[in-house]
């Protein structure tokens, strides 16, 4: 049974108009499951064009995440009342989006709704907040949530490896299974609003990461960006997720990928290179990766805070009557201040762990310096947080037992909630902030503490300071947290490190006055511009020009469950129909055809590059055709593609790709050009043996005309670092030499200039013409970018002397990608399939003939 993604694929490669149904589908309000949804379970999925009516013409802005943005209380008369969490990142984001432009949330809710509620909830919901929400029942988010997300994402990407139980969780298909159904009911709650003609959808973080093929699935031009919050391991870490394809693809499904760091964007730009053999271009300060035609953008951007926020609760009486509390405590003390969640990756033992190094060492701190570590509750739950917390305690006692005395606690560690303005009172108060965290997608305390640092006439008056004199904070952070990079006046630190990060925080008290103050300025500059309104509005706005060709290209779904992608074509490029090329074919009497080799009639990278007999035949049957001139091109020595060919009397074969060509078997080898020696193969063989030997798994070829380094089966992204530098080295050589260095599939070649494979179309076109006999019929196909001189001068002939006025062209390329040809086929296989379709005809032909 043929999908109906499929089929409609079908009737655009034959040159129909599909159908498309204008019926939208109406979804419940309440959309709730009581068991797991296979994840190529999808039955409302097969729509292929994105052809919904737009009902509404204003953009929209449909922010996604795991969580609304809201806040939930029981009324003790019955029902619930909400409100915003303006301390939530999707909350705050709003300040970046256009005021013409409406948002909507889709999320749970973090208190449970029973079922007889949600139908009002979602409804109130709905008309006064704008929200969506997802009612998940407890059994199926619990293995989503606790599950999936905590017990195996979220420990694979902060790099912790499921090397046994007890470190992250084993691989657990029900709980795969329940990720995949999650993500499927947050895809119906985005289809009850969304209209996909004028809708923006920004989805957040690695809970909803299946959900781009399901909302790509359901509306092939939708509007859709994806942001990481949190970090992007290594290849080498993420290739051992078992669903690492499935995930990879998903992401490729948005038309914009944001991330924190160059580093995270830059390991999964190396996950879609080694797993799904994708590699990204740059071009004009944008990174992308070009995806069965569609070009997916890669955005790398950290998030900011919210600085209007953090100004008003500054501004406070609480907070300052706190700060002026605090003030007091700890008078004649410095304060150094730690803010982290109590997770095994903040590395708050390993902070303290330094504070106590830096008392062993430095015996005057004692009794002045004191470390204020607040720790918040964890998100996650288990063994580890356990062991965290009690690590934490046992640590903290010891300390203040072997340095503390009466009236001093050289560690206050406060594990009980607080509310958001003592927290702030904590950052005006601290010299210094330190940050430790092994592994952390982002982090943002450094950010508010510097903000808070700044204060106002009030907390400057409180803390003895003069309003109009300059301000300065101190930090110390590891550097394995996503806001690093940003904060370049920060010392950074290796947090493993105890002795450094004990001298770091020495560093940090003992620094100058005016040192603390221009570190504060650098900070307070960037922290203040690149807030969390500038990063959303900065990322809609890529998310805008990354979609804009939607309109014009034509894009069709193919593939089932979530290998389901959209292919993007051009609207001058399709597929070849067989059936029109076989009777374009038997209509005509004069043909030319030129049939690349290597890649087109044998599979790319196959370690046996010789011909099927099946590929023999048909070509013996193509030449032995009267009406018939076919050439074959190759990269491969004449010698080889001689003893290949031997039974095929009539092909014309040009070898080392073009230097050599010869119109049939009975025919002497000629040239292309004329070459008097090949003396820089002397200067060109030993660097590129250099290379050879530094590459492992790279090779060379010497052929009579060009020398090739082949580096297809060596390490992908070291073997495209070194072409790149051998390509450099050669062209520094070979300078003043007639030869061209040229880098192609895997590969680096040199060889003389003016040798290209369009020479053997202009000259069999050329001979035809001298012949009398006009091509009516000319089919060319080929896979790489050699080829396309060959799709140019064919193309170009349509225009001159070279062929029949009525000619029928097929310039056909290999798969999906920017071509000059205008058709394409997927494969090798459909390529033999199409010219077994012709060599068919061809007999038909001559037992017709023959019958007569």
């Amino acid at each position: 049974m043929v999908s109906r993604s499929y089929s409609n694929l079908l009737e655009l490669t034959s040159g129909e108009s599909p159908t498309f149904s204008r019926e939208k589908k109406r979804f419940s309000r309440v959309a709730t499951v009581t068991g797991v949804l296979s994840e190529l379970d999808d039955d409302n999925t097969n729509s292929v064009g994105s052809e919904a009516p737009s009902s509404i013409s204003q953009e929209r802005v449909i922010i996604v995440g795991n969580q609304l943005p809201l806040r939930a209380q029981r009324r003790q008369s019955g029902g619930w009342h909400f409100s915003w969490d303006e301390d939530a990142l999707l909350f705050q984001l709003k300040d970046g989006v256009e005021d013409d432009k409406e948002v909507i949330y889709v999320g749970c809710i973090k208190e449970e709704i029973s079922s007889d509620e949600q139908e009002d909830v979602a409804q109130t919901l709905l008309d006064n907040f704008k929200c969506v929400p997802a009612f998940i029942p407890s059994e199926l988010f619990s293995k989503y949530y606790h599950g999936f997300c905590k017990q195996h994402l979220w420990p694979l990407f902060h790099y912790m490896l499921p090397l046994s139980p007890d470190l992250g969780g084993r691989f657990d298909r029900s709980l795969w299974q329940a990720y995949v159904s999650v993500n499927k009911i947050f895809a119906d709650k985005v289809m009850e609003v969304i209209s996909p003609e004028d809708d923006f959808v920004w989805v957040h973080d690695y809970h909803l990461m299946v959900l781009p093929t399901f909302l790509r699935k359901r509306f092939n031009r939708v509007k859709l960006g994806f942001f990481l919050h949190s970090p992007f391991p290594s290849s080498e870490i993420y290739r051992t997720l078992s669903v690492r394809d499935e995930l990879l693809r998903a992401f490729l499904n948005s038309d914009l990928i944001g991330f924190h760091t160059f580093d995270y964007a830059r390991h999964f730009l190396s996950c879609c290179s080694r797993m799904l053999g994708i590699s990204y271009q740059s071009k004009r300060g944008y990174i992308g990766l070009e995806y069965y035609g569609r070009m997916v953008t890669i955005k790398i951007l950290p998030v900011g805070i919210h600085i209007n926020q953090l100004q008003s609760v500054l501004n406070l009486p609480e907070t300052v009557s706190r700060v002026s509390d605090l003030r007091d405590q700890f008078k004649g003390q410095t304060v150094l201040l730690g803010v982290d969640d109590m997770d095994i990756f903040k590395g708050i033992s390993l902070k303290l762990l330094a504070m106590e190094q830096l008392l062993l060492q430095h015996p005057a701190a004692r009794s002045k310096v004191v470390l204020v570590q607040i720790a918040n509750p964890a998100r996650g739950r288990g063994k580890d947080v356990q062991e965290v917390q009690l690590e934490t305690y046992a640590t903290v006692r010891r300390i203040n037992k072997a340095f503390g005395n009466e009236g001093y606690n050289p560690v206050i560690l406060i594990d009980s909630p607080l509310q958001f303005y003592e927290r702030i009172a904590y950052y005006v108060i601290a010299e210094c902030c330190l940050v430790t965290a092994v592994r952390d997608g982002m982090n943002l305390i450094p950010y508010e503490y510097v903000i808070c640092r700044q204060g106002n006439e009030k907390l400057d008056e409180v803390m003895g300071l003069n309003p109009s004199g300059l301000k300065r904070s101190m930090l110390v952070v590891s550097e394995f947290i996503g806001c690093s990079p940003s904060l370049s006046g920060a010392i950074r630190v290796n947090p493993w490190n105890i002795d450094a990060v004990a001298e770091a925080m020495d560093s940090a008290l003992m620094i100058s006055k005016m040192e603390k103050q221009l570190r504060h300025e650098k900070h307070y500059k960037h922290v203040s511009t690149h807030d969390v309104a500038y990063w959303a509005r900065s990322f809609l706005q890529d998310l805008e020009r990354a979609c804009m060709d939607h309109v014009r290209r034509r894009l069709w779904g193919i593939g089932f469950g979530l290998g389901f992608r959209v292919i993007a074509l051009d609207p001058n490029f399709r597929k070849l129909s067989i059936e029109h090329i076989v009777s374009a074919y038997k209509r005509t009497k004069s043909r030319a055809i030129l049939l690349d080799y290597d890649g087109t009639m044998i599979l790319p990278n196959s370690i046996s590059t010789t011909p099927s007999p099946e590929t023999v035949v048909i070509l013996s049957t193509l030449c032995r055709d009267p009406k018939n001139a076919v050439f074959l091109l190759s990269g491969k020595d004449r010698n080889t593609l001689t003893r290949w060919f031997s039974s095929c009397d009539k092909l014309g074969i040009a070898a080392e790709h073009g230097y050599f060509i010869r119109p049939s078997q009975d025919a002497e080898w000629d040239t292309c050009i004329s070459v008097p020696d090949f003396e820089w193969k002397e200067t060109a063989e030993p660097v590129m043996r250099l290379y050879m030997e530094t590459t492992d798994g790279s090779t060379i070829e010497t052929k009579e005309s060009a020398i090739v380094w082949d580096y297809c089966y060596a390490d992908p992204d070291f073997g495209s670092c070194q072409a790149k530098e051998l390509l450099d080295h050669l062209e520094s050589v070979l300078a003043n030499e007639p030869v061209s260095v040229k880098s192609g599939q895997n590969t680096v070649e040199v060889k003389p200039q003016g040798v290209k494979k369009g020479i053997v179309a202009e000259r069999l076109l050329d001979t035809m013409r001298e012949r009398g006999t006009l091509p009516d019929f000319v089919l060319c196909i080929g896979d790489d970018r050699s080829d396309e001189e060959m799709f140019e001068v064919i193309m170009c002939a349509r225009e001159g002397p070279s062929l029949s006025p009525v000619a029928e062209v097929f310039a056909c390329t290999v798969g999906q990608k920017p071509s000059k040809a205008k058709y394409y086929l997927e494969d090798t296989t459909e390529i033999l399939r199409m010219l077994q379709g012709l060599a068919n005809a061809s007999e038909q032909a001559a037992a017709g003939v023959t019958n007569k």
